[in-house]
């Protein structure tokens, strides 16, 4: 059954209660649950005493997360450096390769980037006693674990876009735009997949999963596209109402804008099928405090953790916490979740990517 549009959005903005707020995190030995011998591994990384973390993800917007493993491990020092996930992906290739160390955990919402680097060899496996409460998808070889559940939306300016034009599918935003390019010129954005990684990868998965995504492509084209790396530019651009409809966008930072400026903006979880991305975390060979990253791959994965993200609307990836994404009242068959595995490398494929980018071009301009 499809539900409704102000239902969907209705429960995207539920989900994210304060009551899911996790009560401040106590210093502990070992976590409930876990194996004594778990301890060694507390204490090994206490005497590493710091933890890099490179991420995709603003600090802000994990916040409390963070807070919450220093309370738990408060000898470790923690440092967080937020950036581009392109250039997050340079930057690891090139410390890598000057083997003088990188981050000890590579944390990021490009997940074919991710999993090339895991294919590539630069990870180290760690079976972190939270795996069991993950999907068959989020898990692969125990080197590259998926930490969110987050859909990929459209965004609407409430102002600009009359509620009968609101797309409610793939279908319906390619028609609306290809049957008004004037209306539209200069109003819709949405990631350059030539120069972000996470906007590549959530095209190549439209691409995928809809036949007509070239259809959409081109309309796009016809009204002149903006395209942005970042996903706070557009949030910025589509509240102001210069741009009116944002494609692709990560549904946590768009709720998340919502629920500040619900008067502004609006959100659309697509009923034909919602990709659903997810933030794959790795801890990398070169790890120069390997304890201490296991020690936050485990907390990421934990219920605490997991539920401080909520609190920020990046859904749960835990099975357990399902029940409180903003997917959880669309149907299984809507949700297509983006597998963390070797099948995200398709189209990192040097020929394969190419060609798909010329693609892009030629759709957008309308040949």
């Amino acid at each position: 059954m499809r539900r409704n549009l102000a239902l969907l959005v209705a429960t995207a903005l539920t989900v994210a209660a304060p009551a899911l707020t996790s009560a401040p995190a106590r210093a502990q030995s070992v976590p409930a649950g876990y194996d004594p011998s778990y301890a060694k591994i507390i204490e090994a990384a206490n005497q590493e005493g710091s933890l890099s973390i490179y991420s995709a993800t603003d600090a802000a917007a994990v916040s409390e997360l963070l807070k919450g493993f220093e309370a738990l491990y408060p000898k470790i020092k923690l440092e967080y450096a937020d950036q581009n996930s392109t250039e997050m992906y340079n930057r690891f290739i090139s410390e890598a390769a000057a083997n003088t160390g990188t981050a000890d955990v590579m944390w990021s919402s490009a997940m074919d980037l991710q999993i090339k680097l895991v294919n590539d060899g630069y990870a180290q496996p760690y079976a972190s006693p939270e795996a069991k409460n993950l999907p068959d998808w989020a898990n692969w070889k125990n080197e590259a674990y998926g930490t969110t559940a987050e859909p990929i939306v459209f965004a609407y300016n409430k102002r600009a876009v009359p509620e009968a034009e609101v797309p409610k599918t793939h279908a319906d935003l390619a028609k609306l735009l290809a049957s008004k390019p004037d209306a539209y010129k200069g109003k819709v954005t949405s990631y350059d997949p030539e120069r972000s990684g996470v906007g590549f990868l959530y095209i190549t998965q439209d691409a995928q999963a809809n036949k007509n995504t070239w259809d959409l492509v081109k309309a796009m084209g016809q009204t002149g596209v903006k395209l942005y790396t970042s996903s706070g530019a557009m949030i910025e651009r589509l509240t102001s109402g210069e741009h009116t409809i944002g494609y692709n966008m990560i549904g946590s930072y768009v709720l998340e804008r919502q629920k500040k400026d619900p008067a502004s903006i609006g959100v659309v979880l697509p009923t034909d099928y919602t990709i659903i991305m997810s933030r794959i975390a790795f801890i990398p060979k070169g790890a120069r405090h390997p304890n201490a990253a296991k020690l936050f791959l485990d907390y990421l994965l934990s219920k605490p953790g997991q539920e401080a993200m909520v609190a920020r609307y990046m859904g749960s990836i835990r099975t357990d916490l399902a029940h409180i994404n903003p997917t959880a009242d669309m149907p299984a068959d809507m949700l297509r979740p983006i597998h963390v595995g070797p099948e995200l490398l398709t189209y990192l494929d040097q020929v394969k990517r190419l060609k798909f980018l010329k693609d892009w071009q030629k759709a957008l301009q309308g040949k």
